[in-house]
């Protein structure tokens, strides 16, 4: 049992602010600017993935940005699995953590990782773009052809299984994803916070030159 994760977990501030607040401090020039030159400098895989799953490059680079910032800020601080037990023990979402729990010690069973590589997130957050498990089970994908589903460090892997979540959760290919539309609630499938979504939602939409 971890206290430093019920503590992280009974914290979580940042949703609190209004979207304005939450996407300035999230969303900067900096991290824009950052992200057109990925998106440039991954155009050809970011084209293969659009052309499989239907997910526009923009909307797949905005959410890994938000996630760690392009994989600069996945430290992989926390055990997954002591965090997951930590959180499935835990009163307040028992059974939504437990289920998790159980997928990332299936990850550990049919090797994508060993007991000791499954680090990331104080909530069980898995690589680049943070998928918890069961997402990692579900919709993970070897998109470079090495065998293996690697959300640490391959990007072709990293942004084709992030594709492939809102793909599973409906994502309709060719249509807007602004606020109204059935993307947008696919959007929200990602991270049910508002603000975040509207987030992902507004900055890819400037990234596509949409404003």
């Amino acid at each position: 049992y971890d206290p430093t994760i019920i503590r992280l977990d009974r914290n979580q501030r940042s949703f609190k602010l209004s979207f304005e607040q939450f996407y300035a401090r999230r969303a900067g020039p900096g991290l824009q600017n950052r992200a057109r030159s990925l998106m440039r400098t991954h155009a050809a895989t970011l084209a293969r993935v659009e052309q499989r799953f239907g997910v526009p490059p923009s909307v797949v680079v905005t959410i890994w940005g938000l996630e760690t910032n392009f994989g600069a800020d996945t430290s992989g601080k926390f055990s997954i699995i002591r965090s997951l037990a930590t959180l499935a023990y835990d009163c307040r979402r028992s059974d939504f953590f437990r289920a998790h729990l159980l997928d990332a010690l299936r990850i550990v069973q049919r090797g994508d990782k060993t007991l000791a590589e499954l680090r990331g997130g104080w909530a069980g957050e898995i690589g680049q773009t943070q998928f918890l498990p069961s997402g990692y089970v579900k919709y993970a994908v070897d998109f470079d052809g090495d065998g293996r589903r690697d959300l640490y460090r391959s990007v072709p892997d990293i942004l084709a299984s992030t594709a492939n979540f809102l793909k599973g959760h409906g994502w309709r290919a060719g249509q807007p994803w602004g606020p109204g539309t059935a993307n947008y609630a696919v959007l929200r499938d990602w991270n049910r916070a508002e603000v975040y979504y509207k987030t992902i939602a507004v900055m890819s939409q400037k990234l596509a030159g949409g404003g």
